[in-house]
């Protein structure tokens, strides 16, 4: 059973707590990405950070520098992407949709070449894309309270600056808000959670936990804090429940949590369609 193997199982007692760790910057900050209508944006970033990992990787094993963890070239990739994203979006007006397409696909390109010249397993590469959350560890655990700790620091300090980006830009910027930085602030907090939850569900699927608990709550509040505090609760009981599922049934916990969140987002549609039928 589950329950009696979280107890003995420190593998289980890690990635439990990695997914605790990691719902709370998705609720909060999926939130926003739900509330402004950039998923796709996240989508593109939580893609072209495989160009980030895979030079990193490409380091380590060809050059021999140790010290550049994977991770690290995600962080930069992630953060990179967005502040690119968003610069060229506010100074040449763009297409958003062709600019997200370009992004998505010349970092996908850059990870899958820089992995190529690297020699060895390419199980690195399957982590990356899909997760692995049985493999976390104490180290990473302290990077994603951390990376909590920064989220809901910035968050706290500029929310009703943010709350006035996401529902009434125009307004915004006659009260002076600074619209175009608080933007690239709001990208930047979305790049950082999906670096912490590559950790969990790989960046394939990193959609699924920051977006799908956050369109839940937006189904039973309007209020953007009450929406945080149950997306972050759905985050939590969906890798609470994908994590057995994966146990009892011997599948990907990465994969699992994320097909749990799409089955509980299309069962709560549908009752909610139903009851006002």
């Amino acid at each position: 059973m589950f329950i009696e193997a979280l107890f003995q199982n420190p593998f289980l007692q890690m990635a439990l707590w990695a997914g605790l760790l990691a719902s709370i910057a998705s609720g909060v900050i999926g939130s926003f990405v739900v509330v402004r209508r950039i998923a796709f944006i996240a989508g593109s970033i939580a893609h072209s950070i495989l160009g980030g990992m895979g030079f990193c990787l490409w380091m380590q094993r060809v050059h021999h520098v140790t010290w550049l963890e994977p991770m690290i070239g995600a962080l930069f990739a992630a953060l990179l992407s967005a502040l690119l994203l968003g610069w060229i979006q506010l100074r040449f007006r763009q297409r958003e949709d062709a600019l997200i397409a370009a992004i998505w696909s010349t970092g996908m390109a850059a990870g899958v070449i820089f992995i190529s010249l690297t020699p060895g397993s390419t199980a690195e590469l399957m982590n990356f894309l899909f997760g692995n959350i049985l493999w976390v560890s104490s180290k990473d655990l302290l990077s994603l309270v951390l990376l909590d700790l920064l989220v809901l620091g910035v968050v706290a300090l500029f929310y009703r600056r943010l709350l006035a980006l996401c529902f009434d830009e125009e307004q915004a910027a006659l009260q002076g808000i600074s619209v175009q930085w608080l933007y690239l602030l709001l990208l930047c907090l979305v790049a950082l959670s999906i670096v912490l939850l590559i950790e969990i569900i790989g960046t394939i699927l990193v959609l699924a936990l920051l977006t799908i608990p956050a369109t839940i709550a937006g189904l039973f509040t309007s209020r953007l804090h009450a929406m945080m505090a149950v997306a972050c609760l759905l985050g939590a009981l969906f890798s609470l429940c994908g994590l057995g599922t994966a146990y009892e049934l011997n599948w990907p916990p990465g994969a699992t949590i994320a097909l749990l969140a799409a089955g509980a987002y299309v069962v709560t549609l549908a009752a909610k369609r139903k009851k006002f039928n």
